[in-house]
């Protein structure tokens, strides 16, 4: 068995052994080290008490503030985990990114170009003046105007077959079964109002494509989804294995439009904060109010990480720590050495 004296060197060493999982002469995968170094990271930062939980949504101001949970899964669908991996929470905005994929799916690349856009908004994720600000609108569907176009473009001949189709589709991600929170639901339904807001004037430009209380509705339903972090650590292995669903081996999205994804959650996976993460993680991420992030190393393996505290942008405080933690002692940034945090 591994023990926690083993050195960081030896953890970093392993990490070209990934792709095939050979054991090593005493027996111990690198699996194994792997969750190692979750527990190890796991106990650095689960002391960390900054953020604040999101009380304009009164059902996640409910949430037992030091929940914790971090897991990975590799391109062969070994999931690694430590912490509250049995615990469902809101999926929130982690759902954009595999929204935006199911309309690649359906619809191509050009379709979200021309439709929404891909380009960062500089600004919060729920801000009203930003679609005012940029001449295409919705601009990207990483951020709540675009998500509720990305969503309105979901093909079904009405706003059940459309959500039906949503869910299944985060169902063969997932490789689970999911449903709504029901509790978040209606409080995300009540509360509202600057969505409701954005649905209306992004109709009146011609960027929504559906009736606005109808396309808001789903939105509202696909950000309740229950997930575990586990399970969200899947749905983002099939982009890190490139579009192939690591466990069932069904090929879901073709490569190109995994890499429109990527390009989407790089650019805007964490809001405002979008532009930090790349600087010190480097790799392509989304976050959601919830308190789940989830990042992609393309080839090798997703991480999520679950914490209900949030940060000023919106994205869980704890979750950032442990994935930047992974990403830098396994050497994972797609563009170079990770700066390692402070550990707090």
């Amino acid at each position: 068995m591994v023990t926690a004296l083993r050195t960081r060197a030896t953890l970093i060493g392993l990490v070209a052994l990934l792709a095939t999982l050979d054991c090593r002469a005493d027996g111990v995968t690198p699996a194994a080290e792997i969750h190692t170094l979750l527990a190890e990271i796991y106990q650095e930062t689960s002391g960390n008490s900054e953020g604040t939980l999101p009380d304009y949504i009164p059902a996640l101001a409910e949430a037992d503030p030091d929940q914790f949970a971090i897991a990975v899964v590799l391109a062969d669908g070994q999931t690694i985990g430590v912490g509250d991996l049995d615990h469902e929470f809101a999926i929130m905005s982690a759902a954009k990114p595999f929204t935006a994929a199911l309309v690649l799916r359906q619809s191509g690349r050009e379709t979200i170009r021309e439709k929404i856009g891909v380009e960062p908004t500089g600004a919060h994720f729920n801000s009203v003046a930003a679609i005012e600000l940029h001449p295409d609108r919705s601009v990207n569907p990483m951020v709540n105007a675009g998500a509720m176009a990305a969503v309105s473009l979901l093909e079904g001949d009405d706003p059940e077959a459309q959500w039906g189709s949503l869910l299944g589709w985060y169902q063969q991600l997932a490789g689970a079964e999911l449903a709504v929170i029901d509790g978040v639901y209606q409080s995300v339904q009540k509360t509202g109002e600057r969505n409701k807001a954005m649905a209306v004037l992004l109709h009146s430009y011609g960027r929504l494509y559906g009736e606005p209380e109808a396309v808001r509705d789903i939105y509202n339903r696909q950000s309740s989804v229950g997930v575990t972090t586990a399970q969200l650590a899947m749905m983002g292995a099939v982009l890190a294995n490139g579009g192939v669903h690591p466990v069932s081996g069904e090929t879901l999205l073709a490569p190109d439009l995994v890499s429109g994804v990527l390009a989407l959650m790089t650019m805007a996976g964490l809001y405002d904060g979008a532009g930090a993460w790349a600087w010190e993680v480097g790799l392509p991420a989304k976050s959601g109010v919830g308190g789940g992030i989830v990042a992609v190393v393309p080839g090798r393996l997703a991480i999520a990480a679950f914490s209900p505290r949030l940060d000023e942008q919106g994205n869980s405080v704890r979750a950032q720590l442990a994935i930047r933690q992974f990403a830098s002692r396994m050497r994972l940034g797609l563009f170079g050495p990770v700066v390692p945090p402070d550990r707090h």
